[in-house]
């Protein structure tokens, strides 16, 4: 089951998805990735930015006292001009730095301290050179003011110093942060590189090995699709399609001929074909076309079209709804011409009435031999009778052999008539088997022959013999014929010996047995053995044809109907019978009779 989900189309879909979702997966982490790493070059170029507006502001700050310290000297505003430019500087400045450290905690708290210090520097700053404007101002207070002002200053700078050396820990760690990240970033890349390569080279097999497949199965179809015209032409049958989602037809190109067109002569549709049914049977076609649009299977149909060049044939159609992996429904069927079947069912048909009628007169043959024959054979024999017994001593020597004769020969066709009508009724007769022991069947055939086995002083002996389903009557008539065969044809001077024999076999180990359909290979194996006179073996077969005898008639009395009565009653048993026998030694008739459960 794996290998044909690993052969399946859906199988490359699922790779190939999953290829996708791997490469978006490693796409993201490599673009987080790229984003940290920018995000620690950022942190870096800032640190450094930093750093670098640390050292402008305290320069800002020093123009600021340089400015103030040239006024107090030489009381020139000039020098005040640096003082002024200082104060905008040093706030914008600031703010800068205060931007670049928005995401750091301890630079933000050390740059409110820097403020303070800042402004109160310039507070100071501003209200010295506020007192020397005054001739009269306090130069106590001055130097205080100054004393103080440094002290600020030195702050200042204490601060400006701690927040670049917090600074210069953080682009430490920024700068490990950043090449750890570097280092990280090429393997990355060349592991979503080698992973994609991967993806990509298996796509590209599996769509290779895909490739190859369906041009072999393009190269197998090919092939097959010609074996398949092929058969049509030589098998007689065409082949179509119908598409019952977009109601098209396709026909193959045995089909066209089969109509007596050119292959693809005309546009394949249901309207075309119906042209060429024979108007009787348009209707029916029409029917089992709807039918098998609503069904899966539709039994096959016959019936007669006329073809292109005028003449009439006999097709049958079979089809069948399959849904193909597109999932459309399409219709598949086969169109075959059948008229040389029909033409000799029709021929059969009218062999069999003309059978029916033979045997009808047959029948009537067996009604007049049963009795219109008989009724003048009494008479002849009646007459006969009165002849011999009243005037049969005034007849001349001639005559009286001449009334001898007429005697013999009314009396063999008296056997003959009763053997033909026996033969008759084994053929006619209605064959209903019933649970038979064949013990009790040669019991009573030895009663009836009784008289015969007294004359001959014949010793008959017998195993045990099988019961199964048979026709009661028709075996005893069976045994009869055959005991009384030996019986008739026993050598002068010598005791009748008659051996019954039975067992079983296989087809497989009976060399007499062909291959049958009775539905077994087993059968039951008697044996009637005698010491007669026997017979040449080249005529065994011969014995069972009908009127067919070995002897003549003065020798033995008999009709030659005897052993083909017992060969029919074989056959009725779906059994076997065979002859085995040598000249003046005695013969022996084997009976098989299937074992059926």
């Amino acid at each position: 089951m794996f290998l044909q989900f690993h052969k399946s189309p859906l199988f490359l879909k699922i790779i190939f998805i999953i290829s996708i979702a791997i490469i978006f997966f490693i796409g993201g982490i490599t673009f987080k990735h790229i984003t940290v790493l920018k995000k620690s070059s950022d942190f870096v170029s800032k640190s450094h930015e930093v750093n670098t507006e640390l050292e402008r502001l305290v320069s800002f700050v020093k123009d600021a006292e340089t400015g103030q310290r040239g006024f107090l000297l030489t009381k020139d505003k000039n020098f005040l001009e640096p003082y002024l430019k200082s104060k905008i500087l040093v706030k914008k400045s600031f703010n800068k730095i205060s931007q670049l450290t928005q995401n750091s905690r301890t630079q933000q708290a050390n740059l409110k301290k820097l403020l303070f210090y800042i402004n109160k520097r310039q507070n100071y700053l501003s209200k010295s050179i506020y007192l020397t404007k005054d001739k009269n101002y306090n130069k106590n207070e001055l130097a205080k003011n100054l004393s103080i002002g440094r002290k600020t200053m030195d702050s200042i700078r204490s601060k400006i110093e701690d927040m670049m050396i917090t600074e210069k820990i953080l682009l430490i760690n920024r700068q490990q942060e950043y090449i750890s990240t570097m280092n990280y970033t090429p393997l990355l890349i060349y592991l979503t590189l080698i992973i994609t390569l991967v993806l990509i080279t298996f796509a590209f097999l599996k769509m290779n090995g895909d490739l190859v497949l369906l041009k072999k199965t393009i190269n197998t179809l090919t092939v097959a699709n010609e074996a398949s015209n092929l058969a049509e032409i030589v098998g007689d049958f065409g082949s179509w399609q119908f598409n019952l989602e977009t109601e098209t037809f396709t026909f193959s190109d045995n089909e066209y001929r089969l109509l007596g067109c050119e292959p693809q002569s005309f546009t394949a549709s249901a309207e075309a074909f119906f042209q060429f049914i024979h108007p009787d049977d348009l209707q029916h076609v029409k029917d089992n076309s709807v039918n098998v649009q609503s069904e899966v299977d539709l039994p096959p149909f016959t019936y007669r079209i006329i073809r292109k060049d005028g003449q009439i044939r006999y097709f049958r159609a079979l089809a069948r709804v399959v849904t193909v992996s597109s999932g459309e429904r399409t219709q598949i069927g086969t169109t075959s011409d059948v008229t040389s079947e029909v033409q000799a069912k029709q021929l059969m048909e009218q062999r069999n009435r003309d059978l029916e009628s033979n045997n009808k007169e047959l029948m009537a043959f067996n009604y007049i031999a049963s009795h219109d024959l008989q009724e003048p054979l009494r008479k002849i024999e009646t007459f006969l009778s009165r002849l011999v017994s009243k005037d049969y001593q005034n007849l001349s020597l001639s005559g009286q052999q001449y009334v001898t004769s007429i005697q013999s020969s009314a009396k063999r066709m008296r056997v003959l008539i009763d053997d033909l009508l026996q033969f008759s009724r084994t053929n006619k007769a209605e064959k209903i088997f019933e649970k038979t022991d064949l013990n009790t069947v040669l019991s009573h055939v030895l009663q009836e022959l009784a008289p015969t086995i007294e004359e001959k002083k014949a010793n008959i002996t017998s195993e045990e013999l099988p019961v199964f389903d048979a026709i009661p009557f028709q075996i005893q008539q069976l045994f009869t014929n055959l005991i009384g065969n030996s019986l008739k044809y026993s050598k002068e001077n010598t005791a009748v010996e008659i051996k019954i024999t039975a067992t079983t076999c296989t087809v497989e180990n009976e060399e007499n047995l062909p291959d049958t359909v009775t539905g077994t290979d087993w059968y039951y194996k008697i044996k009637i053995h005698d010491n007669g006179i026997g017979f040449e073996q080249e005529y065994a077969n011969k014995i069972f044809i009908l009127f067919n005898r070995l002897h003549n008639k003065n020798e033995y009395a008999g009709t030659g109907i005897g052993l083909a009565i017992c060969k029919k009653i074989i056959e009725n048993h779906q059994g076997f019978i065979t002859a085995n026998a040598t000249l003046n030694e005695g013969a022996t008739f084997t009976l098989y009779f299937p074992i059926l459960s």
